[in-house]
């Protein structure tokens, strides 16, 4: 599968997390072409500060493993990581990271900052811009929503 068809699935997972009236966001690991891991933004439903489509994607994928490590793993996600996701991609060793939007104000991974660059004693490769329209749709359309609510 190339990166476009993971990415479509986090996009799917985008969507459950505006169903649930979440900031869409969804995220897949991936290992050897095969989904071990998924997840979607739930910090709302669940009042939860971790609860972020890349650590549920990671936990799931971590469990699916048996381990923490996730080494020769790509996450798919949606919108670029926040800087805590980051921490958590770089702590369990993950290969790349394949994200649509850059996000200016939290990302981890070059939009606001790029923790690579700090001299971790790991990194990851990133590749941007996989199905933009598509998670930008998606994310325009959430906050479109919710300013016309707040009215």
């Amino acid at each position: 599968m190339a990166h476009r068809d993971f990415m479509l699935r986090a996009v799917e997972l985008a969507q459950k997390a505006y169903d649930m009236r979440e900031v869409p966001v969804g995220a897949v690991v991936v290992k050897d072409n095969r989904i071990i891991g998924e997840g979607y933004n739930f910090r709302e439903s669940q009042q939860s500060a971790l609860g972020h489509a890349e650590i549920m994607a990671i936990e799931n994928a971590c469990k699916t493993l048996g381990s923490w490590r996730l080494e020769g793993c790509t996450l798919y996600v949606t919108m670029e990581p926040c800087i805590m996701c980051t921490g958590a991609i770089i702590n369990s060793r993950m290969e790349r990271v394949v994200y649509s939007l850059i996000d200016f104000k939290a990302g981890g991974l070059g939009g606001l900052t790029d923790l690579n660059q700090i001299g971790l004693n790991h990194s990851v490769d990133t590749i941007m811009g996989v199905c933009e329209m598509e998670s930008a749709a998606l994310v325009d359309k959430f906050f479109k929503e919710l300013r016309e609510k707040r009215k």
